[in-house]
């Protein structure tokens, strides 16, 4: 069934394999696990971003890079099929020549229709994470996976799922944990790790605690909106994200069903981060050219915020009456 991943590495000598500039759980569990299943190629782990502190609990966190590998002769990436999120890639020629003259695989599990321009193959199926359908990938072509493969393939179900939760997660999905705990994925181990480092210093909680006094609400209280600017990107960004801090406390306030965070940038870019408890986030960040998922989604424009705010509010009242 997934013959065009076997058919894809088997004569390749050295993969790139690649994330978005918005590295996740997913993302990041989806690279290090394929950097275990091909161990008998050269593996280079791209992106072009440094991995945030609060998701260095990953074992093999540090071998992902922020130097392009351009003498790789193939690259996979993983969990996106959106130019939009593969724009720091494509605004560099040289980069953009690599991907452009080289063999590409893209394996994604986002529902929004991939828009790159460069030729390659795909496989892409609308599943609960990338993890969970690279596993899918490696059962079906017979893949090896090893206990630290099958850690990095759980950490990534666990984290696009919510810990199994979220409206994505499927029955397969915990047959699919059940098989890579008895692979030798240490649950209990993992989580300890993952607890340390999601701690808070003081002066995180004190931001926490800021961020939540700037929330605007809209629509009698369905929609919740938090602005974060440049500056706090640049002061905080490192030790903790911004969105994870505020996003899960919107959705957990009466009557919230949409709650978005909205980043600025001094190049006139906005970047927005979409949860809700409606399945309408897909649909919303669409209005503004991005995708993901209907609960949880993302979009990138460059327009001025004043300009956003009231577009955001009229598509999102649109989407909740047909809701």
């Amino acid at each position: 069934m997934y013959e065009k991943f076997s058919n894809f590495v088997k004569d390749k000598q050295h993969i790139c394999v690649i994330q978005a500039e918005n590295p996740d759980g997913d993302s990041l569990g989806s690279a290090l696990a394929l950097e275990e299943a091909l161990s008998d190629k050269e593996i280079s782990l791209y992106c072009p971003v440094d991995i945030p502190k609060y998701m260095r609990y990953f074992e093999g966190w540090s071998r992902v890079d922020i130097e392009f590998p351009y003498k790789a002769d193939a690259f996979i990436i993983v969990d996106t099929a959106s130019s939009v999120l593969l724009s720091k890639l494509l605004d560099d020629a040289a980069i953009r020549n690599c991907l452009y003259s080289a063999p590409v695989l893209v394996i994604d599990h986002h529902e929004t229709a991939p828009d790159l321009d460069f030729e390659h193959e795909e496989i892409i199926e609308p599943l609960s994470s990338c993890c969970a359908l690279l596993y899918k990938i490696f059962t079906d072509q017979k893949v090896n996976i090893n206990a630290q493969c099958a850690e990095n393939l759980l950490y990534g179900i666990l984290s696009d799922t919510l810990g199994l939760t979220s409206q994505s997660t499927s029955s397969d999905d915990y047959r699919a944990a059940a098989a890579l705990m008895d692979a030798g994925a240490q649950v209990a181990d993992m989580e300890e790790r993952r607890r340390e480092f999601m701690k808070k210093s003081a002066r995180i909680l004190d931001y926490k605690a800021d961020l939540i006094k700037r929330v605007e609400y809209h629509l009698d209280g369905k929609l919740a909106t938090v602005l974060i600017p440049f500056e706090d990107i640049q002061e905080y960004s490192d030790e903790y994200n911004p969105n994870v801090l505020i996003l899960e406390e919107l959705r957990l306030v009466e009557g919230v069903e949409v709650a978005v965070a909205i980043k600025t940038y001094p190049d006139g870019k906005l970047t927005g981060k979409i949860r809700s408890s409606k399945p309408v986030a897909e649909q919303l960040a669409g209005y503004f050219g991005g995708g993901g998922h209907p609960y949880a989604a993302g979009f990138r424009i460059y327009e001025d915020y004043s300009e956003t705010l009231p577009e955001l509010i009229s598509a999102t009242m649109k989407l909740l009456d047909e809701e």
